[in-house]
């Protein structure tokens, strides 16, 4: 059997089971995630004016390039999160974790595109405090960097008790996550997914919404990476669970001996509804810390339609990869014999105690109550790799423009002098400066920066290729910020000069490099300071993280607004009287 095959050699009766013991304010807190109860997303929101029928009017996915002919629809969505901290179960075993709202997976933004999204941040983290800064994964907030939400790079962290308020355009469409960048926080639980809609690619009856695949850590990210970051530390962190939608099952008779966390078997696992002969959507997100996702739904084919935040030519699979940060749109139609199956997610190419996620998918003919007992595609052993570009086509097709400058950057990893493990991007690990963002020094006309920062100035130049080198044995999401990049190869060992599809490449703004091998991007310079960096929270925590100086005499000009030198008076105010924990680069 392949990888998708074991299943059910574990002791199914301890975590496939579809009959939940918890309710789930103890599983989630205040989220409705993985219940029948959330509602399916309509094609679009119509509070807002139609011009031609369609918020976007007539602009298509096939016809318009989305980075130069984006609408303005003048309508603003707003919302206010605050982030806290909690005690909740998702898989049985009771945590501390960190919560947007009081919800693990935090709610839902929802938008148009081309609206305008404005969310309040409140930092309410006690006990101890913490800094915080989230997000908007995908988002191309051009003339606009310091919405990015990058502490140490595009702001100061959000000192405890303060807020701040970020305002963007949702410039791209389809389905994508916000989540904090303030060291691995986001491994606690500030997390949550977007969907902005856009133009129809493929027709399709319902749209699910998102389905969030996560790996799951019993213990707390601060003393995760202390442990992983101490003399003779591993940089592996082995995962204890893997959630959909903020709910798994787990075998509470698996815990470490002493360990008198209250556990709960059968806690509850996530449902999906499906109506016979319909098309339904699914908004798949990895919104794990570590490992590549195997999505799968037993008897059920899946079509691809939209990789990231870029639509492109439907394909079928059975199984589809997603690293960290990654996201795919599929289409499901419900026409398999039967009435009840397994929705499946496997974790791989990284450390984990118990891997295989499982939610239950019933038709609208099926007794919910009632566990599936289907069976898995049996498959083989799938590589730490995404699926093979020339199968990745974008509708829309934008050729490769000849760059303005080439820069190769190698991963490695190392053991300094005090015997901690780190990461080095492009030959520094790097560790933030909270307290002086680099967008912030460069608009004041500094380009003098500490060599730990690993920032690299492009200057003037308006297409910037970069090849990563992996000189390591493992597989990396490498994510830019602030750009959807052009991949133009990836594969094992060096680069032979060749692009997949020049004509029209595939583009995303997170691409699986694999172990001993390389990747090749390139992207049109959007001013700014934007991170580069492994997805990985534990490889960015350990110094695998660079920031891109993009055009910095553009951005000596730009009028940053007064509420974030405000947040940064804030911080440096509270780390005066406070110190703040930085164990680990902060990012």
């Amino acid at each position: 059997m392949g990888v998708l095959g074991p299943f059910f050699t574990r002791a199914a009766s301890a975590i496939y089971n579809a009959a939940g013991t918890l309710s789930q304010a103890k599983t989630n807190g205040a989220s409705t995630w993985g219940t029948l109860l959330f509602p399916a997303l309509p094609l679009f929101l119509t509070n807002n004016p139609l011009p031609d029928g369609y918020p976007w009017g007539k602009l298509t996915a096939w016809g318009d390039n989305p980075y130069t002919h984006s609408p303005k629809t003048g309508i603003i969505r707003t919302y206010d999160f605050t982030v806290s901290r909690g005690v909740i179960a998702p898989d049985g075993y009771e945590r501390d974790v960190l919560l947007v709202n009081g919800a693990f997976p935090g709610p839902l933004i929802e938008a148009n595109w081309g609206d305008t999204i404005v969310v309040n941040v409140h930092n309410n983290i006690t006990g101890p405090e913490e800094g915080a800064g989230i997000h908007w994964h995908g988002f191309i907030p051009a003339g606009r960097p310091w919405e990015d939400g990058s502490p140490g790079v595009s702001q100061c962290p959000i000192a405890p008790g303060k807020s701040l308020t970020y305002e963007f355009i949702a410039d791209l469409y389809g389905s994508t996550w916000y989540h904090s960048h303030y060291s691995a926080q986001y491994s606690g639980g500030i997390l949550g997914p977007i969907v902005v809609h856009g133009p129809l690619t493929e027709p399709y009856d319902i749209d699910l919404g998102p389905v969030l695949l996560s790996d799951w850590y019993h213990g707390e990210y601060f003393d995760l990476i202390e442990k992983m970051l101490s003399p003779g530390g591993s940089p592996q962190v082995p995962s204890d669970n893997n959630l959909i939608n903020g709910k798994m099952n787990f075998d509470c008779s698996t815990v470490e001996p002493g360990d008198t966390t209250p556990c709960t078997n059968n806690a509850g696992i996530s449902k999906f509804q499906l109506t016979r002969g319909k098309v339904h959507r699914l908004r798949l997100v990895n919104s794990g810390a570590d490992g590549v996702q195997q999505f799968s739904i037993d008897g059920h084919m899946l079509k691809v339609i939209a990789n990231d935040f870029t639509p492109i030519k439907p394909y079928e699979t059975k199984v589809v990869t997603l690293g960290v940060g990654q996201r795919a749109d599929v289409l499901v139609e419900a026409n398999a014999e039967g009435s009840a199956f397994w929705m499946r997610s496997d974790l791989t190419c990284a450390p984990a105690k118990q891997p295989n996620a499982v939610a239950a998918v019933y038709y609208d003919d099926a007794d919910s109550t009632k566990t599936p007992t289907t069976s898995p595609w049996d498959l083989p052993s799938p590589p730490c790799a995404n699926d093979d570009l020339s199968v990745t086509e974008p509708l829309m097709p934008i050729p490769v423009p000849q760059p303005t400058t080439t820069h190769t950057m190698e991963i490695e990893i190392f053991t300094n002098e005090s015997d901690i493990t780190l990461w080095k991007f492009g030959g520094v690990s790097m560790r933030a400066n909270y307290n002086n963002p680099i967008l912030l020094q460069a608009n004041e006309g500094n380009f003098t920066f500490e060599e730990e920062w690993n920032v690299l100035n492009f200057l003037a130049n308006t297409s910037i290729r970069i090849v990563v080198v992996n000189k390591t044995p493992g597989p990396h999401p490498m994510h830019l910020h602030g750009h959807n990049p052009y991949i133009l190869h990836e594969g094992p060992g060096p680069w032979d000069g060749n692009i997949v599809r020049p004509s029209n490449p595939q583009r995303r703004d997170v691409q699986i490099v694999r172990g001993g091998g390389h990747l090749v991007l390139q992207f049109d310079a959007t001013p700014g300071a934007w991170g580069f960096h492994c997805h990985i929270a534990w490889h960015a925590s350990g110094g695998f993280f660079s920031s891109f100086l993009i055009r910095p005499r553009e951005v000596m000009k730009m009028r940053i607004p007064e509420k974030t030198y405000q947040s940064c008076g804030e911080w440096d105010a509270w780390t005066h009287r406070n110190v703040a924990e930085q164990i680990d680069s902060g990012t």
